[in-house]
């Protein structure tokens, strides 16, 4: 018994620790989700996303984060901010593509899930933005979802409801 309650008294310090440092890390996970598992790995691509999951799940923390805003889960990493992200960075090579034509269905399922009132702005506004959302070929998936995110943010012409 002894043994349980020094085990859960370390889980618990762990996580308060690492929640203390989620908001300076507020997106930096990947495809696991926010929790215990992304303030631990982060968004290491491939098998370590399993290890990220597996760790959420052990510990059963992602509800816990979800809810009081801690492990990476809080405002800025939930909802229609954090799906429009989400949506950029797996599709992001059509993404490029129809940013540089100026039109596509990546935009226009972006312009959906932000709930922005005309796709056709927001494409406009994209193409009009390329060297800003893809600075050059490396930049990362997260740096282009959230340089798109902001962008959109940003201009209220485009009115972009769900993502105030």
């Amino acid at each position: 018994m002894k043994s349980i309650k020094l085990l859960l008294s370390v889980v618990a310090a762990s996580t308060l620790v690492v929640a203390s440092q989620s908001v300076a890390r507020a997106d930096a996970y990947g495809p696991a989700g926010c929790g215990l598992g992304a303030m631990l790995i982060g968004s290491k691509p491939g098998i370590m996303q399993i290890f990220a999951a597996t760790t959420n799940g052990i510990f059963g923390n992602q509800t816990f984060g979800i809810t009081s805003g801690t492990l990476g889960c809080g405002a800025a990493a939930s909802g229609a901010v954090a799906s429009a992200k989400s949506y950029v960075e797996t599709n992001r090579q059509a993404f490029a593509k129809d940013v540089a034509r100026g039109q596509g269905e990546t935009i226009a399922n972006l312009s959906q899930l932000a709930g922005c009132a005309d796709t056709t702005a927001v494409a406009a506004k994209l193409q009009a933005s390329f060297k800003t959302v893809f600075p050059t070929a490396a930049v990362s998936d997260v740096q282009v979802s959230t340089t798109t995110v902001d962008l959109l943010k940003s201009d209220a012409s485009l009115r972009c409801s769900k993502l105030i």
